[in-house]
């Protein structure tokens, strides 16, 4: 029997993606001069940078696993509910990207790839990987 986990967004990442929008229009302010269009490029960075917070809020946990399947946030925070015989394969997939290596954990329905990152997961995807063995 396969027990019920859970893994989510690191605590610390909306914090810091709110504060890195509310620092761009600070910083805006300050260098701008009164340049309403500059003033409204930083206004629209600090928004998607706060509904990319938000979501980090409102759907912490990315992906869960229980008996009967798995549970993914898809969009914005719709979850989806995938039975284990509804999964084709889940792969790790390892690239260089910038000098980096770059690790994406990837759910493979047939009809659907769900990607996450260690930044949805809060851990390394290479981590996860022994918990999704089908029951």
């Amino acid at each position: 029997m396969l027990a019920r986990m859970t893994w989510r967004v690191p605590r610390w990442l909306p914090a810091v993606k709110a504060a890195g929008g509310l620092a761009f229009v600070l910083l805006a302010v300050a260098l701008a001069e009164g340049d309403p269009a500059q003033l409204g490029v930083a206004a629209a960075v600090c928004a998607g940078l706060l509904a990319w917070a938000a979501r980090d809020v409102l759907a912490p946990v990315r992906l869960a696993t229980d008996e009967d399947g798995l549970t993914v946030v898809t969009g914005f925070a719709r979850r989806v509910r995938l039975p284990w015989s509804g999964i084709e394969a889940v792969r790790l997939d390892t690239r260089p990207r910038l000098g980096l290596r770059t690790e994406t954990l990837e759910i493979d329905t047939g009809e659907a790839l769900h990607v996450l990152t260690k930044a949805d997961l809060g851990v390394p995807p290479a981590e996860i990987l022994p918990f999704l063995q089908r029951p």
